[in-house]
């Protein structure tokens, strides 16, 4: 039977955790997380030893990058297991798991926001071809991300001749979410919240296994007026953390901005950028994109992109998208990244990785750290750290087609224009294309045979994914074909018949 949803300190709601429990904490990086919930989840934790042995779950990466959002949990005890999308904004959860102190799962963004659902609704998981001839595919580890990490939670199968991967359901016991208002009843509605997120799933996951749901919101309210604002009904909450403002910023980089919730007709939120190879790279993977395409872009780099098409006009032609559930507007960037500035419509982030996986985006632009000969590329690992692939592996899967930008080399790299040639001022100490990758997140292969076009945009040489591999294409003006492209790759490319030169719209 229904029982009213209480209203209490965090401190108490918490103490209902178990020990054991699998907790599913909404958000992204900090959009949406409540991160007073798991302060006091750590808090408590430090002070009284329990709850211990937790399985955490999370789609999207929620952190700073030191010491908020899931970086508060960080703790030997605390922790038995982390299934998770991204890792990279929350080093401390990274380190216990490169520790082989936890066990620990990187899958798929998109996945895990889908298996949610699966999992409020008792369905025995998610069946996809997302991972398949990944690192997460069993075949090649399924995911694990350490000796200690043994139970398998992703398994190959065969529907009607052909592969496929089932993400298995878990139970879910608990579910750590964030709105903006709750009325008396428990009801919660989300206005100044940047971003939907999975929080009813997460809350219908949680309640159907028996467990309990905590809420985090801004202000509690007589009452909802109206039923359509309601993002998760008082039936689905146990507890309601009224925080009064305190630790509900509406991102980890600011306070509150009215352009996040807010549409209009504006461009906002992006200032021309200075020539720099991010502005060649960025304005050379714009001209890919055509007039009236759905598009998403990747952080870092890609972000180039927008400000490119802001300044050349072309950003009300084109509709970004964010797999947080934003569409249309200016995706924002750093710690505010998840959101937008001045977007057409915010829905679930579920129900955006609905539209993506069957194909909904007309071309993907996205990051890469490491690219090899048969064009797979490794956006999880770097030399220090596991950062994950979030929602890089739905996106690269399923976008019509896609865009790796990144530069040649890394580690120090600076470059100038001079007489409209290129000159690499400092070579960066790295190369992007090496023999093996650590982890392959986008397999080059597959895409060929699922019919994707594939480029791979760097500051001075533009390549084409074939059936021979990586083929060269453009070059920009001044770069020196042998001692400044091939010289520093660990395989040799194809090339073209003709190799243009590379195209600079906005330079």
């Amino acid at each position: 039977m229904r029982a009213p949803a209480k209203i209490t300190t965090a401190r108490e709601a918490i103490a209902a955790i178990p020990s054991g429990a699998t907790v599913a904490v909404s958000g992204f990086v900090g959009a949406g997380h409540p991160e007073m919930l798991t302060h006091a989840l750590e808090k408590r934790f430090l002070e009284t030893d329990s709850p211990r042995d937790l399985t955490l779950y999370y789609c999207a990466g929620q952190g700073d990058r030191v010491a908020r959002g899931l970086n508060h949990l960080a703790h030997p005890g605390l922790l038995k297991r982390v299934i998770g999308g991204h890792w990279n904004l929350a080093p401390k959860l990274g380190k216990l798991a490169l520790n082989n102190a936890i066990e620990a799962y990187n899958l798929p963004q998109g996945v895990l926001s889908v298996l949610l659902r699966e999992i409020a609704a008792k369905r025995p998981g998610v069946f996809t071809k997302i991972g398949l001839n990944t690192f997460m595919d069993p075949r090649n580890g399924g995911g694990k991300m350490n000796a200690r990490t043994r139970e398998s939670l992703v398994e190959l199968i065969f529907l009607d001749g052909e592969e496929w991967l089932r993400y298995r359901s878990i139970p879910v016991h608990v579910g750590l979410i964030r709105a903006t208002h709750a009325d008396a009843r428990g009801n919660l509605s989300m206005e100044k919240e940047g971003l939907i997120g999975e929080v009813l799933s997460i809350a219908q996951a949680a309640r159907n296994h028996g467990g309990i749901v905590i809420a985090q919101v801004e202000q509690v309210v007589d009452r909802i007026i109206d039923p359509k604002a309601v993002r998760v009904p008082g039936i689905l909450v146990d507890f309601i953390v009224d925080s009064a403002g305190e630790m509900h910023d509406q991102t980890f980089g600011e306070t509150f901005n009215q352009a996040f919730v807010t549409s209009a007709d504006q461009v906002a939120g992006i200032e021309p950028i200075d020539f720099s190879e991010r502005k060649i790279i960025g304005s050379r993977a714009l001209a890919e994109i055509g007039d009236g395409e759905i598009v998403n872009l990747g952080i870092g780099l890609p972000e180039a992109v927008a400000a490119v098409a802001a300044e050349t006009g072309r950003l009300s032609a084109i509709t970004l998208t964010l797999e947080a559930g934003p569409i249309g507007g200016v995706p924002a960037s750093g710690l505010n990244f998840g959101c937008s500035h001045y977007p057409e419509a915010i829905i679930d982030q579920p129900s955006q990785f609905d539209f993506y996986d069957g194909g909904g985006i007309d071309i993907a632009v996205l990051g890469a750290v490491e690219i090899d000969a048969e064009g797979s590329v490794n956006v999880a690992s770097f030399a220090d750290r596991f950062a994950g692939v979030g929602g890089f592996t739905n996106i690269s899967h399923t976008a019509q087609r896609v865009v790796f930008c990144c530069t040649f080399t890394a580690g120090g790299l600076e470059v100038a224009m001079q007489r409209e040639e290129l000159k690499i001022v400092h070579e960066g100490k790295y190369s992007k294309f090496v023999d093996r990758i650590q982890h392959v997140c986008f397999h080059g292969p597959s895409a060929l045979a699922r019919g994707q076009q594939i480029l791979y945009v760097t500051e001075r040489a533009v390549f084409e994914l074939t059936s021979e591999g990586l083929r060269l294409i453009e070059i920009a003006q001044g770069i020196d074909l042998q001692t400044q492209i091939l010289d520093l790759m660990a395989f040799r490319p194809t090339m073209a018949d003709e190799i243009r030169n590379i195209r600079m719209p906005g330079i």
